[in-house]
């Protein structure tokens, strides 16, 4: 019995392809998951699923009555607790969660003191106490947040202490009643705040120091392709500057815009405990110093826009004087680059008393020999302007990445990297 074969035309099959990819694409859970992958949101859903388990469980205090018994109305400072303190990151999370704890117990005990001297002095002097001590504290905890660096560290646990100096020290109440609603109040808090530890650190943690390790080690392989990329563009042919080109300074944007992020991610780390392969007191403050340079570079590299863009650029000729030692030095760079890149990645020294050193030192002879007074004198003044302009402009860049190779050095040896086998 012989076999009958349809074919199917090309067109009509890739209209078919068309439409059910189109049909997958219109689903709303399809879209939904397509959308996280792309965006890496699942840390996000992570996040928000724990901050759920968390108030499910602070809320037993209120749902289950042997608890509430115990806590009562108080139950809702264990909530309260929860909502304020419970933050994306797992150093975020601890470092408010213990300002919370050391400024409610220094406002709530101090507050407690105030308020038994001023029933012991009673009449008219129980207010002015009370008003001179709120005045004092006030003050001072006001001040100290002014100051950089406990306004970075600790701003909201000396929030916490104004708040609570201030609701305990005005309460009216009797002494033993303050310290009996301090201390009840005290013990929910520190519920809500155990319950925010143990779901942040123990369930499917989300670290800063991961998330600023990562960051700046990528941002050595963006800086890497933008130097290649800015070179190719400068030195391509007229014909070819007349399609669309590729090249954008974005990367070299994003590097420069990073800073606050990186003191963010620093400070959040500052307050983590051993995890992963950073140790305790990690230091933090050279991932810090190493991410200024890089934009200190960044800046540099958007000086070439002005090359790449400018109205009154020179000729093909007088560029392809400088093309050969201007691209092997460019290539050098980005090589340079990656290799410190890996070298914080991996956590491995990097070798650049024997490879990098030797290798910035060439760069900068091959510069100043593209710039010599033999070169230059066969351009026209505003070609050999521009070019010389060029040429500086590399020159600076190489410095700073000789910067960058003694920074990497120095967290290699601070953080113990092991050695590159």
């Amino acid at each position: 019995m012989g076999s009958t074969v349809i074919t199917i035309p090309v067109e009509e099959n890739q209209a078919a392809v068309k439409e059910k990819k189109k049909f997958q694409d219109s689903l709303p859970i399809i879209c939904f998951l397509r959308e996280m992958k792309s965006k890496h949101d699942t840390r996000k859903l992570t996040h928000s699923i724990k901050v759920g388990i968390a108030l499910v469980l602070v809320s037993l205090l209120y749902l289950l009555d042997p608890l509430y018994k115990q806590v009562g109305e108080n139950a809702m400072w264990a909530i309260m607790t929860v909502v304020v303190i419970f933050e994306f990151y797992a150093g975020a999370t601890l470092s408010k969660g213990l300002n919370r704890g050391v400024g409610t117990i220094l406002g709530g005990g101090l507050g407690c003191l105030a308020a038994a001297f001023a029933q012991e002095v009673g009449g008219i002097g129980n207010g002015i106490i009370v008003g001179i001590s709120v005045f004092i504290f006030g003050v001072a905890a006001t001040y100290s947040r002014l100051v950089p660096k406990i306004k970075k560290r600790y701003d909201y646990g000396v929030m916490i202490f104004i708040l609570t100096f201030n609701l305990v020290a005005v309460s009216g109440l009797r002494a033993e009643k303050v310290m009996q609603l301090a201390r009840e109040r005290l013990s929910t808090i520190v519920m809500g705040f155990s319950v925010c530890i143990f779901t942040s650190l123990l369930v499917f943690p989300i670290w800063a120091g991961d998330e600023l390790h990562d960051s700046l080690t990528s941002r050595f392989e963006d800086l890497a392709r933008s130097i290649e990329g800015c070179l190719e563009e400068y030195f391509k042919f007229v014909a070819e500057k007349e399609k669309q080109s590729s090249f954008s300074f974005s990367p070299c944007k994003s590097v420069l815009h990073s800073k606050s992020k990186d003191e963010l991610l620093a400070n959040f780390a500052r307050w983590e405990p051993w995890h992963g392969k950073f140790g305790f007191s990690y230091p933090w403050g050279k991932y810090l110093k190493i991410g200024e340079v890089l934009r200190d570079m960044a800046a540099n590299m958007l000086s070439f826009k002005g090359y790449l863009h400018s109205s009154t650029q020179s000729s093909q000729d007088a560029r392809g004087l400088i093309k050969e030692p201007c691209e092997v030095v460019g290539s050098s760079l980005a090589w340079t680059l990656r290799e410190l890149g890996e070298s914080i990645k991996k956590m491995r020294k990097c070798e650049t008393t024997s490879l990098i050193t030797p290798k910035l030192k060439s760069m900068r002879q091959e510069l100043s020999q593209a710039i010599s007074p033999s070169t230059l004198g066969e351009l026209e003044n505003s070609d050999g302007i521009e070019i010389a302009s060029f040429v500086f402009s590399l020159m600076e860049i190489v410095d700073k990445v000789e910067e960058l190779t003694k920074e990497v050095e120095e967290l290699g040896e601070r953080a113990g990297f092991h050695a590159n086998k």
